[in-house]
């Protein structure tokens, strides 16, 4: 799965995260990347709602308590922000191997600080600013 798109506001990129919750199936790790204001936790609030786990208003940034769970009938998503997390025992701490699950989705912000993640990731979704407004982003997957 590769693909690109640019988005023109807020709304559209959360239509675009709707959209693409239905090509996803878990169990999977999902790295968001782009720099801080790229859009990661906007696309979340659409995927959260692709799967019906959450309202887009109901999804928050984690940028303070690491990791938000939202559950849906189709999975159990995790919204995990490794932001302020420097070193693997930090990590550790976590325990986000905790996590997997045969119906989890892990959507990982700031997890190419991470060996492991690169690794582990089975999609990468990568946000960039394009304008104001606009943001171009692109699914890749393994």
């Amino acid at each position: 799965m590769t693909r690109e798109t640019i988005t023109h506001s807020a709304e559209e990129t959360i239509a675009f995260g709707r959209a693409l919750a239905s090509e996803l199936t878990p169990p999977l790790v999902i790295l968001l990347t782009g720099d801080l204001g790229a859009g990661k936790t906007t696309l979340v609030k659409g995927i959260a709602e692709g799967f019906q786990a959450a309202l887009a208003d109901d999804v928050t940034s984690p940028t303070f308590t690491l990791v938000h769970e939202y559950r849906g009938p189709r999975a159990t998503l995790y919204h995990i922000d490794l932001y302020r997390v420097d070193t693997e025992r930090e990590l550790e701490t976590l325990g986000l191997d905790d996590l997997a699950a045969p119906d989890s989705i892990l959507l990982i912000e700031w997890g190419e600080k991470f060996p492991r993640f690169v690794r582990e990731r089975n999609v990468e979704i990568v946000l960039e600013r394009a304008g104001e407004n606009e943001r171009r982003i692109r699914v890749l997957g393994k």
